[in-house]
């Protein structure tokens, strides 16, 4: 099969299918993109060229839908001219998110057209509104949401099929189409992410092991749509409930989601600030983004990890924290519900509430056996239903299925 990949920061989600698609000497795959990123073994990368950027007059609704439509036609004319080169794809499967494949089906018109369904925007019942504190006070947010899901909507309208990470996540399209997306989640490689009970890691010139209380709060950014200022509001109780007890915190200063901090701050600042003078912080440890093989070693070496965030996207790291055999304490939001079975695979708690989080995690330091038994429970659920090998067998089957073919 002739298979072409669209995502403006490849491989990202295709990390692992376009590898595995191309391990097959007989398959044909590429990839087109704007990155110049490292790619994937067997895939040929093809790049295209964005040559303008948004207009500064346009309507401030249509900012969204002009920048995806920009990209779109960039990625029409790279397109373009990988048909003249002789390249038809059997499937295009792409990532709908940034427009570039608005106008594929245009190019080639028999090509089956499938895309990664990460999250559509809603102005009740996702996201938007869900903290009080950063609620927008605009009443036009659903007219603005409604003209951000147009790329989404167009792109809908011409797709045979779809596949998204979650059941919530699908769940967040329009009805009409969910009974064509697939859930099938990326994959967590089990083999490589697993408990370590030997592990050690220096942090400031100190060497931890698991006899250590390391309590571990990942984001890639730390911003309030993943929970950070609420972690931070329960870092005091936690540290005073737990004076032998370390937190490391992993995350940038940029903004992933969501809306930007206060001019001249980062959101990391502005929330240590609120909270700095009833912490102790030679036991709070901030490391930036690590490279991935440390950031596995910390969850190895994880006592208690918590994982926090809006009814957004899941976080691989969560998925990986459970790999690594953490006993977790987590928001009781809709799309951790789906991984995190109270008191089964790890512990529930109101997004909100500060003491609870803190409380939760006390007990688990406090409790051994328990977080053992949380540990090997999350781990059997994750190898059970999300490990590498079982998503990429399902994603095979599933681009059989688009294609009509017998896998």
């Amino acid at each position: 099969m002739n298979v072409l990949f669209i995502h403006q920061n490849f491989p990202a989600q295709f990390v692992h299918l376009a590898p595995a698609l191309a391990a097959d000497p007989k398959n044909d795959i590429r990839a087109l993109t704007p990155s110049n990123r490292p790619c994937p073994a067997g895939v040929k990368l093809h790049t295209y060229n964005i040559k303008r950027s948004s207009s500064k007059e346009i309507h401030p609704w249509l900012t969204d839908m002009e920048t995806k439509t920009i990209r779109a036609e960039a990625a029409f004319w790279g397109a373009m001219q990988l048909k003249k080169e002789g390249f038809m794809p059997d499937l295009i499967i792409a990532h709908p998110g940034w427009g570039e494949s608005l106008f594929l089906k245009d190019v080639w018109p028999h090509a089956k057209l499938a895309l990664y369904c990460e999250f559509y925007y809603q102005a009740v019942g996702g996201d938007v509104g869900f903290d009080p504190e950063f609620s927008t006070p605009e009443l036009d947010m659903a007219c603005r949401l409604k003209l951000k899901n147009a790329n989404f909507n167009l792109h809908l309208l011409q797709a045979d099929a779809g596949i998204s990470p979650t059941h919530f996540q699908r769940s967040t399209f329009p009805k009409h189409f969910q009974n064509k997306i697939s859930v099938i989640h990326d994959g967590i490689d089990t083999n490589r992410i697993k408990p370590n009970p030997h592990v050690t890691m220096r942090l400031n010139g100190m060497e931890l092991t698991k006899n250590d209380e390391i309590i571990t709060f990942v984001n890639r950014n730390l911003e309030p749509m993943r929970g950070y200022h609420i972690f931070m509001r329960a870092l005091p109780k936690m540290l005073k409930e737990n004076p032998k007890a370390r937190v490391i915190i992993v995350g940038g200063d940029d903004v992933s989601y969501g809306s930007k901090p206060p001019e001249g701050t980062t959101w990391k600042q502005l929330f240590l600030n609120e909270v700095c003078d009833q912490l102790d912080l030679s036991r709070v440890h901030f490391v930036g983004k690590l490279p991935y093989l440390d950031f596995i070693q910390l969850l190895q070496l994880s006592t208690v990890h918590v994982y926090l965030t809006y009814p957004f996207v899941l976080s691989w790291s969560v998925l990986e924290a459970m790999s690594a055999g953490c006993a977790i304490v987590a928001s009781d939001t809709a799309p951790v519900r789906e991984v995190i079975k109270h008191n089964e695979t790890g512990l529930l708690v109101d997004f909100f509430d500060v003491n609870a989080i803190a409380e939760q995690v006390s007990f688990l330091i406090r409790n051994p056996k328990e977080r053992q038994r949380f540990g090997e429970m999350a781990r059997e659920l994750i190898a059970d239903q999300y490990d590498l090998k079982v998503c990429l067998l399902k994603q095979s089957i599933w681009v059989s299925a688009v294609l009509g073919k017998d896998f």
